[in-house]
């Protein structure tokens, strides 16, 4: 979210006396400002001599903070948002299109569950392939080294009769890598670094790739965030719904695609169930998990959760690997 310094000029209340204050509780941002127990923070202003403005200066804030929620829609611009603007793309893989209603609905976030080696990653190089070579750029948030050009290569390969030794092919293959722009992320901050600018870049029409992106995948959004709610970190669990929130809004705000992963942990009862637990499993529109026999070709998908579907809907030998 943008430093306090860039919003002196916009909002005069934000001015260098309340820039201070804040920053004698290391708040430079308007999210640290989030961050911050903010009853606190009003005490705080009220033991100074300046009172009145630092309060006001807070209450602005609060007003920024809420400017930048969606408006409120009834249902029936919700029916009609999602009959003109929300398509879906195909995933590359007709089992997995088929289950969920033709492929990954843009405007919503789809996550996909499951323990290591079952698929995730496969998906998401598959439906980042698919998305690529309709013309379309895609932003990979690769958290694990996980991204593979040869795997691309191969998916562009079974969809295009792809001939390593002809050149047409050879283009068209470079193209759809040059469409797709991976991040090596490696901790929950940079990608909120990443995603303020790719929201930036959006909202102001600049860059000519971002004007074009339809597909955010975080592989995976799970080992960025589990770290800071085992860790010190006191601000873990708003640091997760604050992730949740942002790529939500980019998605709605922009019709975007948003594809992340998630792996599993052991429940009480002895079943696995995905990780970061109870607050985050509010945050994706759609809930997907998958699992494979060691060593096998294909995988099972179910629902866990689907606006449109009932869960527990299940394909079976949904073919990812050769």
């Amino acid at each position: 979210m943008a430093p306090l310094n860039s919003l002196e000029k916009e909002y005069p209340l934000i001015d260098s006396n309340f820039q201070i204050f804040c920053a004698s509780h290391a708040i430079y941002s308007v999210e640290d400002f989030l961050l911050h127990d903010i009853d606190a923070l009003f005490t705080s202003a009220t033991n100074r001599s300046s009172s009145q403005k630092l309060n006001q200066g807070i209450h602005q804030l609060l007003s920024i903070i809420d400017a930048l929620h969606p408006p409120l829609l009834n249902g029936l611009q919700l029916v009609e948002d999602a009959r003109q603007n929300k398509h879906v793309f195909s995933t590359g893989c007709q089992g997995i299109d088929a289950l969920i209603g033709g492929g990954l609905r843009v405007g919503q976030l789809t996550e996909l569950v499951g323990p290591s080696c079952s698929g995730k990653t496969q998906v998401c190089l598959m439906s980042a392939s698919t998305v690529a070579k309709h013309n379309c750029s895609v932003i990979y948030l690769d958290t694990g080294n996980s991204f593979s050009p040869q795997r691309v290569a191969h998916f562009i390969g079974q969809s295009s009769d792809y001939v390593s030794g002809n050149q047409a092919d050879r283009r068209l293959l470079q193209n759809v890598l040059d469409r797709i722009i991976c991040y090596p992320v490696f901790d929950v901050y940079q990608m909120f670094d990443l995603l303020h600018q790719l929201k930036n870049n959006l909202r102001s029409k600049i860059g000519k790739s971002d004007r074009h992106v339809k597909l955010l995948i975080v592989d995976s959004i799970s080992s960025l965030i589990t770290p800071i709610l085992r860790g010190s970190c006191p601000q873990g669990h708003t640091l997760m719904i604050s992730a949740g929130f942002l790529l939500k809004q980019l998605a709605h705000e922009h019709n975007i695609t948003v594809l992340v992963t998630n792996h599993v942990v052991g429940g009480d009862d002895g079943n696995s169930k995905p990780a970061l637990g109870e607050s985050w499993k509010s945050v994706p529109h759609v809930r997907l998990l998958l699992s494979r026999d060691c060593g096998g070709k294909v995988c099972n998908m179910s629902i866990i959760k689907h606006p449109a579907m009932a869960s527990g809907r299940t394909a079976t030998s949904v073919r990812l690997f050769v």
